[in-house]
């Protein structure tokens, strides 16, 4: 047999070779993901085997930078492990069609609501890279920033979520939180006041 595109074949069609439309349905929801990223690599820079221990562990890819809350809604849904919880094709049309006749629905941001549920931005009165995570409570992470040369404050600004993974920052919410911290202080400009 030929070789799966791991990155974008569901679980049973890995594990089973059972290729379905509920297969292609969670292809889709990769190739969404993949648009939205604007061409972002699914998963990375982590290897084959590594994709299929975090799906089978239940980690799905975040929602890309600006990507609305429903668009990722619909990606997780095409992710679900039980093949016969993902939708079928006519309903994702039919979602998809909806979205379209309301725009409005598009407005809410995955990457802003962290901002949103935590109106207080501590990172205002922070001057190094520890300080920052740690306001964040994102203090576990000290350590994977230092190794990994991002020791000051200003080397963070323009990190991105491919650098967080090879970090070890693999959770979709401490990637969404640190993402979303990291536009706070771009928006400051790299001089961060104390």
């Amino acid at each position: 047999g030929g070789k799966i595109p791991i990155r974008w074949t569901s679980p049973e069609a890995i594990a089973y070779r059972k290729f379905t439309s509920a297969s292609d349905v969670w292809s889709y929801g990769i190739v969404m993901w993949e648009v939205v990223s604007y061409g972002e690599r699914p998963y990375w820079e982590m290897s084959n085997q590594d994709v299929i221990k975090a799906i089978d562990e239940g980690y799905r890819l975040p929602a890309p930078m600006d990507c609305p809350v429903v668009l990722h809604q619909l990606m997780l849904d095409c992710w679900e492990k039980g093949r016969s919880e993902r939708p079928k094709f006519g309903q994702i049309v039919t979602t998809l069609d909806k979205l379209i006749r309301d725009p409005a629905s598009l407005r809410e941001l995955a990457n802003s609501s962290l901002c949103r549920e935590d109106p207080t931005t501590p990172e205002f009165s922070v001057s190094t890279m520890e300080e920052w995570l740690d306001a964040i409570k994102m203090g576990q992470y000290k350590e994977n920033f230092s190794s990994a040369g991002y020791v000051t404050l200003d080397s963070v600004l323009y990190i991105s979520i491919s650098e967080l993974v090879k970090m070890d920052v693999t959770l979709a919410g401490h990637q969404k939180k640190i993402l979303s911290s990291v536009q706070i202080l771009q928006s400051q400009g790299t001089h961060i006041q104390v």
